[in-house]
């Protein structure tokens, strides 16, 4: 049979990396991708058969080029995975903990890490991937420097951990999404993810909201992004319990049309079996 194409940003042994392989299986075929866009660009026109985007973490919050593909973007989600985060301060071969002076790591790791990189005294520099960062490390021979990334990703390239578990708080996870040009299967235990935007006027997100409570269906997150278009106007991202396709959800919907100026059903899928809390 032939092998699955998931794609992912990063460099391979990124955590994105990871997350493929703990919803897919060791079985597939990674396909690195330099951005979270041209992730979903190549899923959407298919040359690979999936992509797997980070969607939030549990300490630094929302991915905001991940929000704004699914805006845009015709792809359906169809799964959702969360990754426990941890973290390892990674250098070359011969380093030692008193040399790095700088550290390289994606914005999200380096956030996740302050404290640990204040308290070494290096300085911060942004990279597009922290997988990426233990790479360029050791293709410039970079003794000084040392990158934030996963202990696959030191193993990957043949670097040295001079200290793992350094994120700042221990239960640390990200949340991704599987994204396809195809539904995803129907299950018993859906989650759905939706977008909308209101009218800019008084108790309009509440009469959205009623519909919802009304309707007795849960909503497990609700948040709002800027459009982009107008000041102080937002989409709002909510995901809900069951599948879109239930009589009640759909009916909800369908009310829901009537009272917003934007509604988009991003998708449904299985929820997470994982107990995070």
């Amino acid at each position: 049979m032939k092998k699955l194409r998931i794609g992912f940003q990063g460099e391979h042994g990124a955590f994105s990396e990871q997350a493929v392989f703990q919803h897919f299986g060791p079985s597939v075929e990674t396909v690195p991708s330099r951005t979270i866009r041209e992730v979903f660009n190549l899923t959407e026109v298919g040359a690979i058969d999936s992509g797997v985007v980070p969607v939030e973490n549990s300490i630094e919050g929302s991915i905001s080029e991940t929000y704004d593909m699914l805006l845009t973007s015709s792809v359906k989600v169809v799964g959702e995975v969360a990754v426990r985060v941890v973290h390892c301060l990674i250098a070359l071969p011969s380093a030692r903990l008193s040399d790095i002076k700088v550290i390289y790591s994606h914005p999200q790791a380096l956030a996740q890490c302050r404290n640990f990189v204040a308290g070494l005294g290096a300085e911060p520099r942004v990279a597009y991937d922290t997988a990426g960062s233990v790479k360029m490390i050791k293709d410039e021979g970079l003794v000084a420097a040392g990158a934030i990334a996963s202990e696959k990703a030191a193993e990957i390239y043949g670097m040295k951990i001079l200290k793992k578990g350094i994120e700042d708080y221990g239960r640390n996870f990200t949340r991704f999404l599987v994204v396809s040009k195809n539904e995803g299967k129907r299950t018993g235990n859906s989650k759905t993810s939706v977008i909308f935007s209101v009218p800019h006027t008084p108790g309009s997100l509440y009469n959205v909201l009623e519909v919802f409570a009304r309707a007795g269906i849960n909503m497990t997150k609700i948040e709002s992004r800027p459009t982009r278009q107008r000041p102080w106007e937002y989409y709002f991202f909510v995901d809900i319990e069951g599948h879109h396709k239930d009589r009640e959800i759909a009916r909800a919907f369908a009310e829901i049309a009537t009272k917003t100026v934007f509604l988009k059903v991003l998708g449904s899928y299985p929820r997470l079996k994982e107990d995070l809390v």
